[in-house]
């Protein structure tokens, strides 16, 4: 199966060009000497991030770069001329890395961002250069050297502040369609989003934050299995989770602490990190039960669960809770924000000196 955040696309720098050899030759000057000009360096290959881009389905179609070799020298001490470098775009927030290998070449995550993926090659010298007192008439040159040339994977991984997280079915795409402008596809079965969506939350001028749709997570994700790997990679960039949890499941042989255990553990084997960062309790589909029976519920999933995090109770379909929602992740994304702006300002402060002035 093919994904639009994942592409393998192959670069090749130019080459570079060759040294000429060559010698002057005019009216009355038989032996005027050497004038073999240098070859041009050849083009690179650089990848753009750009902010118009969002996906990487462009690269399906087209998947090989090749940036212009440098010309060749000639007579008349002329150097060729350099080959154009490539600029390709790509979206905010590409990883790149050899396919080959794993290696990791780099990270786009600015608009306008650029990475160097494939050097020139380097010009090769006329036989100008080799001229000496005892060698008046070089015919050595050297030749321009080849172009870099990559298989490079590149992967998107969403630069979103607040991640959705849960079973198949849970709600997520519902819940995305209710605070923003993304449409994502709502069926009444799960795995309906096959690869992610972002979502921009407005609550007002200046307040606002970017939520992600991530597909559903099942078990066995962490070592590949459903769309495993490919989306809870997805995860790793946001600062706060929520899961969303299907209070009211059809299937009454459901346990919804059972489903929450199960995406923890699965976050856990795939990077403790994540595992370990602030996450939130949603829980959805309400509207299916009465007040009491919502209340119990949610008494005995968190007792269960031993939750101590913030939990909340919504409805995705009507919108029933979810922009008290939605206020209480700004509220919290604002407070995180200005902690990292302040330990930002603590780290480019000049240390103190013991054995300066006062």
């Amino acid at each position: 199966m093919k994904f639009v955040d994942e592409a393998t696309i192959k670069v090749e720098a130019g080459d570079g060009g060759n040294g000429c050899v060559s010698f002057r030759r005019e009216k009355y000057i038989p032996k005027g000497g050497p004038d073999g000009g240098d070859g041009g360096r050849g083009g690179s290959v650089y990848l753009v991030a750009d902010s118009g881009l969002n996906t990487l389905v462009d690269f399906r179609s087209q998947r090989r770069y090749r940036a212009e070799p440098g010309q060749n020298g000639m007579g008349r001490e002329c150097s060729g001329s350099s080959g154009k470098d490539l600029y390709v775009r790509v979206p905010v927030g590409t990883r790149v890395s050899e396919a080959d290998t794993g290696e990791s070449m780099g990270e786009l995550l600015e608009p306008g961002q650029q990475l160097l993926v494939a050097r020139g090659g380097e010009r090769g010298i006329g036989n100008v250069h080799f001229k000496s007192s005892t060698n008046r008439t070089p015919r050595q040159s050297t030749q321009g050297t080849p172009g870099e040339r990559h298989l490079l994977q590149l992967e998107l991984i969403l630069l979103a502040d607040v991640g959705l997280l849960g079973m198949p079915n849970a709600g997520k795409s519902s819940l995305i369609r209710r605070l923003s402008s993304a449409r994502p596809r709502v069926a009444d079965y799960p795995f309906t989003t096959l690869y992610p969506n972002l979502g921009v939350v407005r609550l007002g001028q200046d307040h606002s934050f970017v939520l992600a749709d991530i597909p559903g997570v099942i078990e066995g994700a962490a070592e590949g299995a459903g769309l495993g790997l490919r989306f809870l990679k997805h995860l790793a960039r946001t600062r706060l989770l929520l899961h969303l949890v299907d209070i009211a499941p059809l299937d009454p042989a459901a346990e919804p602490a059972a489903d929450v255990r199960r995406i923890e553990a699965e976050l856990a084997r795939y990077s403790s990190e994540l595992a370990g960062r602030e996450r939130w309790l949603v829980l959805n589909k309400k509207d299916l039960l009465s007040e009491e029976a919502f209340v119990t519920r949610q008494r005995d999933l968190v007792r269960e669960l031993g939750w101590e995090g913030p939990v909340y109770g919504i409805s995705a379909v009507t919108g029933e809770g979810t922009q008290a929602l939605a206020a209480a992740l700004m509220r919290r994304l604002e407070e995180l924000w200005a902690a990292q702006r302040e330990h930002r300002e603590r780290a480019t402060e000049a240390p103190w000196d013991p054995l300066g002035g006062e």
